[in-house]
């Protein structure tokens, strides 16, 4: 039965990652902006330049099937062309140098942020009505109702304007030459903190009003009713009754912010001009660079499908039920 359930979902996902490949060829088709458009508003560009641009990229071939099984072929070769903008650069190659700093910006965020915000959620759901509950209720509807942005603009305000504690822009300092790695690694950390820290706290409110629910909810379930009669402890009933069953809904939400990390690196990053996946779509996106649109986008497709497949299969193992 379990390896049915995980065939079954495995091939939900396959299905799922063809669609979005189909979506994504056909929408930067339809979008202006092409080779060929954008060399026609050159008044000093012949028609034949125009033509041998739409030959190289092969845009003089039928869109169905021939455009797009070049593309299916480019795509399982994981080739997306080259990027406009960046010139003689391969669109992996572009994406693979700002895919770090995102990973490292998010993936600490999210770690933090699971953290802390289910431990404070766990606990204000299990003591209900009492002071970490009313403060840490509260300060997580606030940091949940407020943007990325806004935050990030609240920490720039405070740390970096006003007490000059720390940098206010960038990964690291332009132009600076460092004496040894610990200097190099000082200097990024420096950086690094209000951009975590907007990413984190923006995340802990959401898994804290979320985990404290769940909890609340499993409170009058039969099993933890049955738990207290045969006398076991607070703790123990937390960890091994309760903590299990609430933290279904949280695996879902967590599922989802990982697999938006690109949608939530905009903000972010535009405010504290991260080198990272978010900027480069900003990049892209004004200079009308489809190419590099297109990887990202499907990336960005491809890592919720697999996000989402992980939370089925985590799911799974926290409910045997839904393999059922």
């Amino acid at each position: 039965m379990g390896n049915r359930f995980i065939a079954r979902r495995v091939v939900q996902a396959l299905v799922t990652i063809v669609l979005i490949v189909l979506v994504n060829f056909l929408l930067f088709r339809a979008m202006p902006g092409s080779p060929e458009r954008i060399l026609a508003r050159n008044p000093n560009v012949t028609p034949r330049a125009i033509e041998e641009t739409r030959e190289r990229w092969g845009l003089n071939k039928p869109l169905i099937p021939d455009q797009f099984i070049a593309y299916l072929g480019a795509t399982a070769r994981a080739d997306f062309g080259f990027s406009f903008v960046a010139r003689g650069h391969p669109v992996t190659e572009v994406i693979g140098s700002r895919l770090g700093p995102t990973l490292l910006l998010f993936g600490a965020g999210e770690l933090i942020a699971i953290v802390v915000g289910l431990a404070i959620g766990a606990y204000a759901g299990w003591r209900r009505g009492g002071v970490v509950d009313y403060v840490g209720n509260g300060i997580s509807l606030v940091l949940y109702s407020m943007p990325y942005f806004l935050l990030g603009m609240i920490l720039l305000l405070v740390f970096s304007s006003t007490l000059h504690l720390l940098p206010s822009f960038g990964m690291s300092t332009p132009g600076l030459r460092y004496g040894s790695a610990f200097d190099q690694v000082k200097d990024i950390g420096l950086h690094f903190i209000l951009p975590l820290a907007t990413v984190s706290l923006g995340l802990i409110g959401q898994y804290s009003i979320l985990m404290r629910s769940a909890v609340i909810d499993t409170l009058g379930e039969d099993y933890a009713t049955t738990a207290r009669a045969k006398g076991l402890t607070g703790g123990r009933i937390l960890r091994h009754h309760l903590l299990p069953n609430a933290l279904l809904p949280a695996v879902t939400l967590i599922a989802i912010n990982l697999g938006y990390v690109v949608a939530g690196a905009i903000t972010v990053e535009y405010v504290f001009n991260w080198p990272g996946l978010g900027r480069l779509t900003v990049e892209a996106l004004n200079s009308r660079d489809y190419p590099v649109l297109q990887g990202i986008f499907l990336l960005l497709g491809v890592s919720v499908v697999l996000a989402n497949l992980a939370a089925d299969l985590v799911y799974s193992l926290l409910d045997p039920r839904v393999r059922l």
